[in-house]
């Protein structure tokens, strides 16, 4: 693998309450190996090139020590929003695992974003960070059939693979839930496919799913995913052009309705969908070290 050299690890995030809460970010990794057709970070403006290609940041788990140890506020950290930080040579490089056992040795919490059921084998330490601070795992999952999965995500296990490991993460007491990004116009936006992905995370333990029930396109990321819609789905380019033209939100056509049913199915088994509420419930009181010591 290839390091790049980067000055800082963390970022502080504005407005993270929009977001799940976060109060930092960080990329372990620049680039992702999934070739998920729709992916957003393969878009100009992030400045990624040959995003196919997986890199490593050098140095990165001395620098992240570094910063964990200056802030002063034990936030949350968000993990993997640009690329899978579960990427393939994480098995070998261990930075992701490497930054876990950083951040629950400072008492920091994290928030995973994934598809890769490489994740459990970092459950140890995802329970220790959970006895300390606060956890959220987010798997993204876009459509419960898992032939269809392997054709829009084809480098990435399964979604059966993924609601296993919601299971795993949901019994070992992580808060873990779905992130139903995108939603795929002409395509994974079928009412009964939403039922059943409802449904099946229900059966998983999942506290969650959030949807903003829409593709984002731009740039050569829409090349990107119009050369895969030819390949895939023939015609379907010449739909997303007519309903669509350039437009960056593609939201899907009957979002009213199918929003609707979402959340009505969300309802009846008891999984949370609205941004405020998740965080709200996956976090909890920090007792500070002054506090643990009173005691």
């Amino acid at each position: 693998m290839e390091f790049i050299k980067t000055k800082t690890i963390l970022s502080k995030v504005k407005n993270g309450e929009y977001w799940y809460g976060i109060d930092y970010n960080m990329n372990l990794y620049r680039g992702c190996s999934h070739k998920c057709i729709y992916c957003d970070s393969r878009s100009n403006c992030y400045n990624i090139p040959n995003f196919d290609i997986v890199r490593g940041k050098a140095n990165a788990l001395n620098i992240l020590e570094t910063e964990l140890m200056k802030k002063r506020e034990k936030g949350v950290i968000g993990i993997g929003a640009m690329s899978d930080t579960y990427n393939p040579l994480e098995v070998k490089y261990e930075q992701t695992r490497g930054a876990l056992k950083l951040i629950s040795k400072y008492g920091y919490g994290v928030s995973i974003d994934t598809k890769s059921d490489l994740i459990l084998r970092d459950l140890d330490i995802l329970k220790e960070i959970n006895y300390k601070n606060n956890v959220i795992v987010k798997f993204t999952i876009t459509t419960p059939i898992d032939e269809l999965s392997k054709v829009i995500e084809p480098n990435v296990c399964v979604t059966s693979k993924r609601l296993e490991a919601i299971k795993r993460l949901s019994d070992s007491g992580i808060f873990v839930g779905i992130m139903m990004n995108p939603v795929l116009p002409f395509i994974t936006d079928k009412e009964e496919d939403i039922k059943l992905l409802v449904k099946l995370a229900s059966e998983s333990g999942a506290k969650f799913i959030h949807t903003y029930m829409c593709l984002t396109l731009r740039e050569n990321q829409r090349d990107y995913y119009f050369e895969k819609l030819d390949k895939h789905f023939i015609g379907l380019k010449e739909k997303y052009i007519k309903f669509y033209g350039k437009k960056y939100d593609c939201i899907v056509s009957n979002y009213k309705d199918l929003y609707k049913i979402f959340t009505e199915e969300c309802d009846k088994y008891g999984i949370l969908y609205n941004m405020n509420d998740i965080i709200s419930a996956y976090k909890k009181e920090i007792k500070t070290n002054e506090q643990i010591s009173l005691f």
